[in-house]
């Protein structure tokens, strides 16, 4: 489980290429500042993404990506040396200073289109129909693992306001219209509908 409060970010050394046997495929990240406290076997979440690391030293790290994962995230379209967002999971007992994130990636969207308000940012961003219902105003949504708070929500976008430290370190200040973004939301908003399903009049869960 993590917060959406992203540590710090790392730079792409080896991309993660779907392989012709369906094969996972091996990411591997310089991140100097996280890798030398990862082990094998350690939960990290990159850009939202929730991955198992299969390999640690000093500066780098590297993590196994299935093709079930290339198929549903943008991970696969990450080139070397482009930046990505780092959060280790929460500690039994930390601060959860932004929302409840499993690092399940719902859904990738993209940048419609962003303008400066004040010092910040507000950023549109494209959201996919089969999202919609789970995304309201001043609920919470991790987009590349950053827990925001929903500014606005229109046909088939929302917006977020992003404060000046937010886009300086994240990658979200580097995301330009067209780019892609990972999704996750609200996963109390899933546990909701999946509750009232059979009172709701779609049919009881199954």
């Amino acid at each position: 489980m993590f917060t959406g409060i992203v540590e710090g970010t790392g730079t792409v050394v080896t991309p993660a290429r779907p392989r012709a046997d369906g094969g996972a495929a091996r990411l591997e990240v310089d991140a100097p500042w996280l890798a030398g406290e990862l082990a094998v076997g350690d939960s990290v979440a990159v850009d939202g993404c929730c991955l198992t690391v299969v390999a640690s030293g000093s500066t780098r790290f590297a993590a196994d990506v299935v093709a079930e994962t290339l198929r549903r995230t943008a991970l696969g379209r990450l080139a070397a040396g482009a930046r990505v967002n780092l959060e280790r999971p929460l500690a039994l007992g930390g601060r959860l200073g932004g929302h409840l994130v499993q690092g399940h990636v719902d859904g990738v969207g993209h940048i419609l289109g962003r303008s400066p308000v004040g010092e910040g940012e507000e950023v549109r961003v494209e959201l996919p129909e089969e999202l919609a219902r789970y995304v309201v105003e001043k609920g919470s949504i991790a987009v590349d693992g950053v827990s925001l708070t929903v500014a606005g929500v229109g046909q088939r976008w929302f917006a977020v306001a992003l404060v000046p430290h937010t886009l300086a370190t994240t990658t979200l200040g580097e995301r330009a219209p067209g780019d892609p973004v990972h999704l996750e939301v609200d996963v109390v908003a899933k546990y909701v509908e999946r509750l009232v399903q059979p009172w709701s009049g779609r049919g009881a869960a199954t």
